[in-house]
């Protein structure tokens, strides 16, 4: 299969469009996205934002508008280029409106910096992409992974639509959690993957293990994990990496805390020194584009123990497919599978793993 033929460049469309192009959305999304339209050539002809959000402010140069401005100004023969994250439903739902409505693509950027997955990046990748491919489990799995190049390349909507399903699934058909997994959470967050695995297990555990670097985050991790909580857990401040040390982290608090050139320094650990032989049966990893570092740090364990995985691969754009050869590599023994939970654009998309 030639990846890189599947759907046409979002990027090359926009190069052509002759209809006004605006961007729905503001932030680091639509900065970059600004970014690559000013390395392309490509020009944008308005900003608008939600009502609720629309204060007579403005956004690199642009005063942000509301849609029923925007259309007034310049018609209904716009392209509209979405330039923000959501998974709330009805945010989504509005999305999906406005595809029905004008032309609607919604660019993908990768999360952290890094080379943009269009057509010389999957020409590029073409024999890493077949590879990780093959190796899927299930024919769901490989239906993600087409519609997310397709989506990756072309921006459009619909192929997010068709390859979503809802975490249930995933979990009640593969992962099947029991009542005492030794659950290890990498980019624990204030602990709502803890709260997820427990749903699944009924409140039971053997054991937690969980990191998360940034300050404020782990501050209420640990509050609700006292007050919530007993049995063996233990919390640590740090971020998952492929050996022991400090790193710096950004600043910015919650999820999108990542490592960076500059921000606070903070510990970095191992989940095998952390362990340091402790069982392990479920793995998960969140890391903010650390996932690569965070598996090599996790190797011995992932060995050792088997555990089943479910890895966050969004974060950069050959996450996808060079996770999975990443986890085969480490031990051929795993089933992969890959899904994509509602999101726009392409994140909430994980590899789940299980060994045979």
């Amino acid at each position: 299969m030639d990846f890189f033929k599947l759907a046409p460049s979002v990027w090359t469309q926009l190069q052509s469009e002759t209809r006004p192009i605006v961007l729905y959305g503001m932030g680091d999304g639509a900065d970059k996205i600004l970014d690559r339209f000013d390395l392309l050539g490509i020009r944008a002809s308005g900003v608008f934002a939600s009502d609720a959000f629309v204060r007579g402010h403005s956004f690199r140069g642009f005063r942000v508008k509301k849609l029923s401005e925007t259309v007034d100004e310049l018609g209904e023969g716009i392209v509209i280029v979405i330039a923000f994250a959501t998974q709330r439903p009805e945010v989504l739902d509005m999305m999906y409106a406005l595809d029905a409505r004008f032309t609607v693509v919604a660019p993908d950027v990768p999360v952290v910096s890094g080379p943009v997955f269009d057509t010389d990046f999957a020409r590029a990748h073409q024999d890493e992409l077949e590879r990780a491919y093959a190796l899927l489990a299930d024919e769901r799995s490989k239906q993600v992974f087409v519609d997310t190049v397709r989506f990756k390349l072309s921006g459009r909507l619909c192929y997010l639509r068709e390859s979503q399903t809802d975490k249930d699934e995933i979990f009640r058909s593969v992962l099947r959690l029991i009542k005492h997994e030794h659950f290890a959470d990498l980019g624990a967050y204030t602990g709502d993957t803890i709260r997820e695995m427990l749903r699944y297990t009924g409140g039971a555990f053997g054991s937690i293990t969980a990191l998360e670097p940034d300050q404020r985050s782990f501050r209420k991790l640990s509050a609700w994990t006292e007050q919530h909580l007993v049995g063996a857990v233990e919390l640590v401040q740090a971020g998952a990496w492929c050996k022991d040390g400090a790193m710096r982290f950004s600043d910015q608090a919650g999820r999108q805390s990542h490592v960076a050139a500059q921000g606070r320094e903070t510990a970095v650990r191992t989940l095998d020194s952390v362990l340091a032989g402790r069982p392990c049966t479920y793995l998960k990893m969140d890391v903010e584009g650390a996932e690569r570092e965070a598996i090599y740090g996790a190797a011995q364990t992932i060995r050792r123990c088997r555990p089943k995985l479910n890895i966050a691969v969004y974060h950069r754009s050959a996450d996808f497919f060079q996770l999975p050869l990443l986890i085969h590599a480490l031990c051929p023994d795993y089933r992969l599978y890959l899904r994509h939970h509602p999101y726009v654009p392409a994140w909430d998309t994980n590899l789940y793993a299980v060994c045979k």
